[in-house]
């Protein structure tokens, strides 16, 4: 069994920052594309940023030179670091990631929990 628990949602002023985390555990192989997602009430979820298991990253362009994601692979733990808040980022972020649990087994997409960023003063 696979589980993803995302921490580090809080609320903040804007213009503040927060560092979200995301760690994998339980059966798990290899761990290969991971991103972070964001759905706001009555909007679609949508991608915030991603990264490959080698560092590659892409980013959506509204938190472009705002938001920064990276990995631990050896703790199977994905960052994301965002600066520069604002309300509009306000939402609850989940954490994805590519997932196989055996040698020759596919990968499959694991979702977490999610954790509420609220940006506001």
């Amino acid at each position: 069994q696979v589980q993803l628990v995302e921490s580090g949602g809080d609320l903040v002023q804007p213009g503040g920052s927060l560092r979200l985390s995301c760690a994998a555990s339980g059966t798990i192989f290899s761990i290969d594309d991971m991103g972070w997602y964001r759905q706001a009430p009555g909007k679609e979820r949508e991608l915030v940023a991603g990264i490959t298991r080698g560092g590659r990253s892409n980013y959506a362009d509204s938190v472009k030179g705002r938001f920064t994601v990276s990995r631990d692979n050896t703790k199977k733990t994905m960052y994301l670091q965002m600066n520069s808040l604002k309300p509009s980022d306000s939402a609850v972020y989940y954490c994805n990631a590519d997932i196989a649990t055996a040698w020759g087994d596919g990968m499959y997409a694991y979702w977490g929990q999610g954790t509420q960023v609220t940006v506001s003063s």
